[in-house]
């Protein structure tokens, strides 16, 4: 293997293990977003980091339940939340 082709493998090795890295540690929600509980309790809303409580009690896109893990998109200041 010449000099080239193994510079070559150890980048592409170093991009594979940064984007590992980076994949494991987003998966995991933030400690301060958790759910509220509604009179539905099989799909309560979710308070998130800056402490407001999402519009949406479902999921906009497969109607299941809000997942804390993703992090909601802003519509006239108010958190949308989505699974």
């Amino acid at each position: 293997m010449t000099n080239r082709a193994f510079k070559g493998w150890m980048a592409v090795g170093t991009l594979a293990l940064g984007m590992g890295f980076a994949l494991a540690g987003g998966s995991r929600p933030a400690s301060s977003q958790t759910y509220v509980p509604t009179a539905d309790l099989e799909h309560p809303k979710v308070r998130y980091s800056d402490s407001l409580v999402s519009l949406n009690d479902r999921c906009p896109v497969r109607h299941g339940k809000l997942n804390p893990a993703y992090v909601p998109v802003y519509v006239n200041g108010r958190p949308v939340g989505f699974c």
